[in-house]
């Protein structure tokens, strides 16, 4: 075993966290959910998602036969959508092709929706102690640091020459250890920003620790100034308390999810609804602009409340459309602004009535 990954074993053994959730009982099934849920999120933001998921969806089977939509309610706040989508899709063919249990290797597991190579390396480490690699963002900085690996991991030559690192570090012996123990270290100490590296247990070898440089390692995606879109978010409350709410389609920026109907003109929204969606309005209120960001735009929501006063020319109801009672119980995945401004503007009126 490398020297590297020997030092990094022995400090995880008695200064690394042994009690995450996913950590007790780390079947493949339990390891996948916990790494997907991670992606791009904090594990103290994961803990209680991660709990109450496991509480609705114990296995694979009872992912597979849920209902979309009560998968995308409980990621409600998560972020990154395509991830539950992605998930729930691939429970479906690990059930119908695999006979209800995760490959065990990794071209398997590659091959599902949503699984990539660092996601199928940590489910096969974490859960069956095999030598396969990994390199999630807190693996990249640690190595990155500490061979001072100039560049972007985002670019192909400097993932691949990672790679290769973490390749060569991954023991043949106590795998499963060595990868929570790397990423451990990442997310504990060899931080994005103030990394401790006095507690470091590869401080000695470390290249940008050395030269002082840990803040330029590693090197950051080039920046480019987001765009930024605009939409009005009508949000139409019928006389019982309802607001009708519409399924989005299933790919796309919130994909599968419920919110309000859309459209990109405000002093046209009424007449709008009233052509194309048969619902005669009036104004209730208008609200300040909400921006929420994307990784590749920025967009800014004027929400719009309004009352219905009857319907006209609607020869079917729409079976995407549905009028959601805030207070009834009612389980919908909804993006997170749309859930943000039924509690705020519908929690506020009804504490007021």
């Amino acid at each position: 075993m490398a020297k590297f990954s020997q030092q990094v074993l022995k400090w995880y053994r008695h200064a690394g966290r042994h009690d995450l959730p996913w950590q007790q009982n780390p079947t493949a099934y339990r390891v996948w959910i916990s790494e997907i849920m991670l992606q791009q999120t904090q594990v103290s933001t994961v803990i209680p998602y991660y709990t109450r998921f496991m509480q609705a969806f114990p296995d694979v089977d009872s992912l597979a036969a849920a209902d979309v939509d009560a998968v995308l309610h409980l990621w409600t706040g998560l972020g990154y959508y395509a991830r539950a989508r992605n998930m729930h899709k691939a429970a479906k063919t690990i059930c119908q092709e695999f006979d209800s249990e995760l490959p065990s290797d990794l071209d398997g597991l590659i091959s599902l929706p949503g699984i990539g190579r660092s996601t199928a390396g940590a489910i096969l480490s974490l859960s069956a102690d095999q030598s396969v690699a990994i390199l999630d963002g807190n693996v990249k900085r640690v190595l990155a640091r500490y061979h001072q690996v100039e560049g972007w991991p985002g670019n192909k030559a400097v993932e691949n020459k990672l790679w290769q690192i973490a390749e060569q570090y991954t023991p043949k012996k106590n795998a499963g250890e060595y990868t929570q123990a790397i990423m451990d270290l990442g997310a504990t100490l060899c931080t994005r920003s103030r990394p401790q590296c006095d507690n470091c247990p590869v401080k000695s070898g470390c290249q940008a620790e050395k030269h002082a440089l840990q803040h330029l390692y590693p090197g950051k995606k080039p920046k480019k100034t987001l765009p930024v879109r605009q939409t009005v978010f009508a949000i139409l409350e019928n006389a019982d308390g309802e607001i009708l709410l519409e399924k989005r389609p299933p790919s796309g920026v919130w994909g599968g999810l419920w919110g309000f109907p859309e459209y990109d003109k405000e002093n046209e929204l009424i007449d709008w609804l009233a052509s194309d969606r048969g619902y005669v309005t009036d104004l209730s209120s208008q609200h300040a602009v909400v921006r929420h960001t994307f990784s590749h735009f920025h967009l800014d929501i004027t929400p719009v409340k309004l009352r219905l006063v009857s319907t006209k020319n609607r020869i079917e109801d729409k079976s995407e459309e549905y009028w959601y009672k805030p207070d009834g119980g009612m389980k919908l995945g909804m993006a997170a602004p749309v859930k943000k401004l039924i509690d705020g503007l519908f929690s506020t009126a009804a504490g007021e009535s």
